[in-house]
């Protein structure tokens, strides 16, 4: 168990910028990961794992920031059992109020075999090495044996004492691929207290992945048989099948916790939506309607039946209060005639400290919506507010654009961008639709070839006059043509992607520069892997 004083205390480890963001197609720039950041800090998770610094320049830059900005959590990165990851690792969360070195390698006889080619003998030292250089740098450190269920038991056992005789402070145990079952979990967690004694004195954790459904099922099997730390992420998002969804374990633990000893947590309950709702803009990862906890239908009745009694008495169908989790029925509305003052007092509400001419141009962007909508609601604002920061960081701009459609000829766009150089090109082509034409006319203008694979609409709200909100991601055509002075062929075979998502009342403004702020993700992406050298095969970074 945890050496906590609250030995029901439950620590809530927040992966969504590391395991999240190795979600396809999601690609966050460091002022993205900041902002979310500072959404988990007020959510008041425990340990946030900020990224893996060695993965990139982008990466390692992220974390340095996060590490040295937000207050509150323990800031993690992530490092393989590799001396040089770890070096890089200490780098960007040397300057954290409390920095944690989370290292990992397989213990897995398939992953060792078919992964790592090597053996077990080397594993044993990779552990020793590598828990053993972490904890010279810092107090905190965290060792997975990644793919443990999959592994032996007692192999994995003599592995967890050697990183904690090298002074490991948390185990984690992660259910990499999502194969456990519950009962088999708890198990595994009992047997590893029973062989290794010494665990009680440090934290054990779990990391489950939902490739079966099972991660929060896990998650929670495992505090049960002992574990202090559940790592999940913000609406479940991450490899695969993805993580444990953070919201559903808090909830889960708050509402149930006290018929499961007394197990909770240290979370805000009532940031559980906006954090979600923060996430799913920056990253383009859409929430289901029915996604418990956070979904728009989490607390909506269509049946008779349920709606006769819920207005007679919410309980008698509602498991707890919309309220508790930050949804609030009488949301902040506001409309044209509002002024600076009331546009600043709505945005602190929602937690954003805005002055000076970041307040200017959010009052500017607010008024362009409110001219076209009978009001703004809070979630409007949010939306607007998370538009803004994707605006500074993009590569390319919309100057302007014209679309012409008609049933008689195919639509035609013409499109103007200026480029990270200031430089302004114009591109037009043709498509089956509106969109596609104005698509293909920003690879026309940019000279990128893009290649849509997902997009998608989405209204911000209910009503009829709605913000529309568009998530595009494309691959590019050929990486190495996409960016410039590198050698051809040098990105040959690498699948290159890239994220936007923009909003707007009028879709088609919001689709080209969705799309444009995918093409700028992708030839960033593109960028960053040409320039990076080499970095050595050991696992990837998924414990």
């Amino acid at each position: 168990m945890s050496a906590s004083t609250d030995a029901r205390r439950v620590q809530i480890f927040d992966t969504t910028l590391r395991d999240g963001e190795q979600s396809p197609g999601i690609s966050l720039n460091a002022s993205e990961k900041l902002e979310i950041a500072h959404q988990l800090a007020r959510l008041g998770v425990d340990v946030i794992e900020a990224g893996f610094p060695i993965a990139s320049p982008g990466d390692f830059a992220a974390v340095q920031v996060i590490a040295r900005e937000v207050r509150g959590p323990v800031v993690c990165g992530l490092a393989r059992a590799n001396a040089g990851d770890i070096d890089r690792c200490f780098e960007a969360i040397r300057d954290a109020e409390r920095p944690r070195i989370h290292t990992f390698v397989s213990t897995s006889d398939i992953h060792i075999e078919h992964q790592l080619k090597a053996s077990r003998e080397d594993v044993k030292g990779l552990t020793r090495a590598s828990v053993a250089q972490a904890k010279a740098l810092v107090d905190d450190v965290e060792f997975s044996p990644m793919d443990a269920t999959r592994a032996d038991v007692g192999f994995t056992a003599e592995v967890l004492q050697i990183a904690l005789d090298e002074g490991a402070t948390v185990i984690n145990v992660p259910d990499t691929v999502g194969y456990a079952m519950p009962l088999e979990y708890a198990a595994f967690l009992t047997r590893l207290y029973a062989l290794v004694p010494d665990l009680r004195s440090a934290t054990l954790s779990t990391h489950c992945h939902d490739d079966l459904g099972l991660a929060v099922a896990n998650s929670f099997a495992g505090v049960q048989a002992g574990a202090r730390q559940v790592e999940c992420a913000i609406n479940g998002i991450g490899e695969r099948a993805g993580n444990a969804s953070l919201e559903e374990i808090v909830m889960l633990l708050h509402v149930r916790g006290g018929h499961a000893d007394g197990l909770h947590t240290g979370v805000e309950t009532t940031e559980l939506a906006r954090a979600s709702r923060l996430v799913s803009r920056l990253t383009g990862y859409v929430v289901q309607p029915n996604k418990a906890i956070v979904g728009r239908n989490a607390f909506a009745h269509e049946s008779g039946i349920h709606q006769d009694g819920v207005l007679k008495d919410r309980s008698t169908f509602e498991i707890m209060d919309a309220r508790t989790v930050g949804l609030e029925t009488n949301a902040l509305v506001l409309g044209k005639h509002s002024g600076r003052a009331a546009l600043k007092a709505a945005l602190e509400e929602l937690g954003y400290a805005v002055e000076g001419q970041a307040l200017n141009a959010a009052f500017t962007r607010f008024k362009d919506v409110a001219d076209r909508k009978k009001s703004v609601s809070a979630m409007d604002l949010e939306a607007l507010v998370t538009d803004e920061l994707r605006t500074e960081h993009a590569g390319w701009t919309i100057e302007w654009f014209d679309v012409e459609a008609s049933s008689r000829r195919p639509p035609h766009a013409t499109v103007a961008v200026k480029g990270p150089d200031g430089d302004v090109t114009e591109g037009s082509f043709t498509g089956d639709g509106p969109v596609d034409a104005i698509f293909k006319a920003l690879n026309a203008a940019t000279g990128v070839d893009g290649r849509l694979r997902e997009f998608r609409v989405d209204a911000v709200t209910g009503e009829a006059d709605a913000l529309g909100e568009v998530s595009v991601v494309l691959e590019l055509g050929d990486p190495a043509a996409a960016v410039r002075n590198v050698t051809p062929g040098l990105l040959t075979g690498e699948r290159v992607t890239g994220a936007g998502q923009a909003v707007a009342t009028d879709i088609i403004a919001a689709a080209a520069t969705a799309y444009a702020r995918a093409l700028s993700n992708a030839v960033s992406k593109a960028t960053t892997l040409a320039a990076a050298p080499a970095v050595p095969a050991l696992p990837s970074p998924t414990p």
